[in-house]
């Protein structure tokens, strides 16, 4: 070989021992389950030779239902007074009337508090659920109904399958869990040293070894190493405002009424009013921050990595929803981070005036005010009897390109603003929501309101939209209000409507002969006419093929059957969820 050939071969060994490393087969052993970590440095290792989790606190597989579409609920979707959300034990579900109990399944990355989405039917202590499961068993052997003696204790809960860092949260008493939420229960530890030790990134350099996959299975969870430092956490503090922030928005059970609409935040004009909002969710995320470094500092120095691991934190792992680097994400810069978050908010501003119009909230009164099936107006009236806002009386409201009906969708969200916000203020403050959409008003309630409500509730909608198939009649109602009568009265708001288009084409079969009108007139009355007959023939066809029929029908919904069952029942009435009629979603 040439002098040449062997100075390659040099080379490259010498890149190979770069690449070197070196580590006893001892230390591997000092780590449970003796995994191949080659280059966990000296003080991770040593880390691991403290107290096991399992020897402070029990991780916990919940149930597997083996039904989910039949036992879980999104909560929003089924009666509200049917739901319990702080039962203690047992026994105490026994006793109680309730069929929806709080449940946890995971969910996303989210830190502190939150993802407390679901609900499960435990009536009576579980009774359907566990004679389905009995059954179950007989063809398929195995524990689905798993640690039944942690079900309703406080914990902290944590996403089983992630594809980031853990993420724990706590858990008030009355939950119970799932295998995708499995949940951690404390012996020896309190549980906020329990989150805060959770939620440091000391514990995250021991799950790259315990967890290399995407799941963080009890078992390397379990062997945690434990450090308790002995000084004051932050992590009431965090969970404090983690729950502040997710009980913000209306998907909380807990949501009291919108932020932009509070005495401390609310001002005449609506654009001065976003920017304390935002000024007040800038402050959350800050002290968010700064708390979750002081969490991280704590334990580095707790398990003995100084100079290994810093404990800064970046934005985008701030989980707020108010913070817009976590929200986003992504590659956005900040003036795009802050569109979207200005745009959602105006959003989220329409779906709350939305939510006053059909009286699921009001704003004379916190929280959810009717939320149960078949309630009326009245009903409301006795919760608020002199509102400022009135909500609609016949739970049906029109969502038309024009104004042909005074409580048509658009109508209604004017009035709606000029109460909240004055009607001194109110050209300003709507061009200010218009420029945030990017749209008009009626354009946004026309092209893009339904899906993002869709989206919004997760294909689970608790406003439905009755709509022809091209869309010139459409009309909103709300499912918790909903009486067999109901399609009857959408029914009538169509023929009204019919009328309304006949008199509107007789006056421009009118201008099309009028010896006054220009040519110009003329021409736009002719196009104008064709469309509406064409209009007239979509009408007659959803009426006739679709809405009467259904009407004649008077049919019974049961909330208690979810919303992804009730929908299909209205078929074709409705406007089409993509993939909603899937098996297997839940």
């Amino acid at each position: 070989m040439s002098n040449g050939s062997k100075q390659t071969d040099s080379s490259e060994t010498k890149a190979m021992r770069q690449l070197l490393f070196r580590a006893s087969s001892a230390d591997f052993k000092k780590i449970a389950g003796s995994p191949i970590a080659y280059w966990a440095s000296s003080e991770i290792l040593a880390a691991f030779e403290k107290k096991q989790l399992r020897d402070v606190a029990d991780a916990k597989q919940g149930m597997a239902t083996s039904d989910n579409s039949r036992f879980l609920r999104l909560w929003h979707e089924v009666n509200f007074d049917r739901i319990c959300v702080n039962c203690k034990d047992a026994s105490e579900s026994e006793r109680r009337s309730e069929k929806w109990y709080a449940y946890n399944k995971g969910g996303p990355f989210r830190r502190w508090f939150g993802n407390n989405e679901y609900v499960v039917n435990w009536h009576k202590n579980g009774e359907e659920l566990k004679e389905f499961v009995e059954e179950i068993n007989k063809l398929r052997p195995g524990g689905r109904l798993k640690n039944q003696d942690y079900y309703f204790l406080e914990n902290v809960t944590y996403s089983a399958i992630s594809s980031g860092p853990l993420s724990a949260r706590y858990n008030p008493p009355g939950f119970l869990f799932d295998t995708k939420g499995s949940c951690i229960f404390s012996k020896e530890l309190s549980t906020h040293s329990l989150i805060s030790m959770l939620n440091s990134n000391a514990i995250q350099s021991f799950l790259d070894i315990l967890c290399p996959t995407l799941d963080y299975s009890s078992i390397g969870i379990n062997a945690i190493p434990v450090a308790v430092p002995n000084q004051e956490l932050p992590a009431k503090d965090l969970i404090k405002l983690s729950k502040e922030d997710w009980d913000a928005f209306e998907t909380s059970w807990d949501f009291s009424g919108l932020l932009l609409l509070l005495p401390k935040i609310s001002q005449p004009s609506l654009e001065r009013t976003y920017k304390q909002a935002r000024a007040a969710w800038h402050e959350m995320t800050s002290k968010t921050q700064c708390l979750e470094v002081e969490n991280n500092d704590i334990f580095i120095e707790a398990y003995g990595l100084k100079g290994k691991l810093k404990p800064s934190v970046e934005l985008n792992e701030i989980t707020l929803t108010c913070n817009p680097h976590y929200r986003y994400g992504g590659d956005k810069s900040d003036k795009e981070l802050e569109t979207l978050l200005l745009a959602d908010t105006v959003r989220e501003f329409l779906s709350y005036a939305v939510g006053c119009m059909f009286g699921r909230y009001s704003l004379d009164k916190p929280g959810l005010v009717l939320a149960n099936q078949g309630e009326t107006l009245a009903d409301y009236l006795h919760q608020v009897p002199e509102p400022r806002f009135m909500p609609d009386e016949d739970n049906v409201i029109p969502l038309l390109d024009g104004e042909w009906f005074p409580d048509d969708v658009t109508e209604r969200f004017r009035q709606f603003l000029r109460v909240t916000f004055g009607a001194e203020h109110y050209a300003e403050n709507l061009a200010f929501i218009e420029d945030a959409l990017g749209k008009d008003v009626r354009k946004y309630f026309l092209r893009d309101f339904y899906t993002d409500h869709v989206k919004r509730y997760k294909k689970r909608p608790i406003y439905w939209l009755f709509a022809s198939p091209k869309g010139t009649f459409s009309a909103l109602i709300y499912l918790h209000r909903y009486r067999p009568d109901t399609v009857s009265v959408v029914l009538q708001y169509l023929r009204d409507f019919r009328k309304k288009l006949a008199a509107r084409l007789e006056h421009l079969q009118q201008v099309q002969v009028s010896t006054s009108a220009s040519q110009g007139e003329k021409t736009k009355a002719v196009k104008e006419a064709d469309t509406i007959r064409k209009q007239q023939l979509e009408l007659d066809d959803y009426e006739r093929d679709t809405l009467y029929p259904l009407a004649t029908e008077q049919k019974p919904l049961d909330l208690d059957d979810g919303v992804k069952v009730n929908y299909l029942k209205l078929g074709s009435a409705l406007k089409t969820i993509p993939g909603l009629a899937a098996k297997g979603e839940d």
